[in-house]
């Protein structure tokens, strides 16, 4: 017998046996089936350790289903690492917000958000807010919005504005933190105070995210033994650029991006 995964969970499959002989048999009426991360249009012999996913288009699974089947798409490994670990945001602005979307998607275990501020309506040209949101703590209206999308996601977040004193404990028990501030003083203390107290975290801040220029041009750089600065390190917000979804979204979602690398491969990137 082959041991398989069949929808996150472990199951027998017979040696010898394809992807779509397992679907017929298992659920026949499946019309997504997905075999490793992939969704397949061709049949194929499974092997020890495949993970096999089966999803009928429309149906509504049930509250111990839908978790694996969010899981699907994923590569092979990925959602147990998540599951077990937490990251940190400071700030749920344009960056903070996005990250926090992407995590909760990739199924993180839990997040730890912080920002004192409301949601204004300035904010709705590239943050993750609606109108009928418009006066809410960002706290409160981003947890509304991740428990929409996640709702197994541990969301905790605290309505504050973060200073040297008030740090830690909150982010005392973090796997990555995400700087997501606008302003560099801002980012200068959260980066200083990791340093001090907990310099074996990767901190992923950013820099150099504004207007609508080259995306070629954003990467990463990796600043000491565990800070990373994602953007192009140039283009700041100022008279005639100013800050907009595209280019704050390829920031995020690769600052998001760099938190999963670091909590799977456990590799620190060049």
């Amino acid at each position: 017998m082959l041991n398989i995964q069949l929808n996150e969970q472990p199951f027998e499959a017979e040696e010898g046996g394809t992807l779509f002989g397992l679907r017929d048999a298992v659920k026949p009426e499946a019309d997504i089936v997905i075999l490793n991360g992939a969704a397949m249009s061709a049949d194929a012999t499974l092997a020890d350790g495949d993970e096999v996913c089966l999803i009928k288009r429309g149906e509504v699974p049930s509250e111990d289903e839908l978790e694996a089947l969010m899981a699907a798409r994923h590569t092979p490994g990925v959602h147990a690492k998540l599951k077990s670990a937490t990251v940190g945001i400071a700030g749920l602005g344009g960056l903070g917000s996005a990250i926090a979307v992407a995590l909760a998607r990739v199924g993180i275990g839990k997040l730890i958000l912080a920002d004192f501020d409301v949601v204004e309506p300035s904010n709705l040209n590239r943050q993750q807010y609606f109108v009928d949101q418009l006066g809410l703590l960002k706290t409160d209206a981003l947890i509304s919005n991740l428990q929409k999308i996640n709702p197994y996601v541990e969301v905790e977040a605290h309505a504050v504005k973060l200073t040297p004193d008030n740090i830690f404990p909150m982010f005392g028990k973090t796997d990555v933190m995400i700087e997501a501030f606008d302003r560099a003083d801002q980012k200068v203390m959260l980066m200083q105070a990791f340093a001090a107290r907990k310099p074996d975290v990767p901190l992923v801040t950013a820099s150099g995210l504004a207007g609508f220029g080259p995306e070629e041009t954003i990467g990463v750089k990796k600043m000491k033994k565990t800070i990373y600065v994602v953007g192009d390190l140039e283009t700041g917000a100022k008279p005639g650029c100013g800050l907009m979804a595209p280019r704050v979204g390829i920031v995020a979602h690769m600052q998001a991006n760099l938190a999963l690398r670091l909590i799977v491969e456990k590799e620190c990137p060049p």
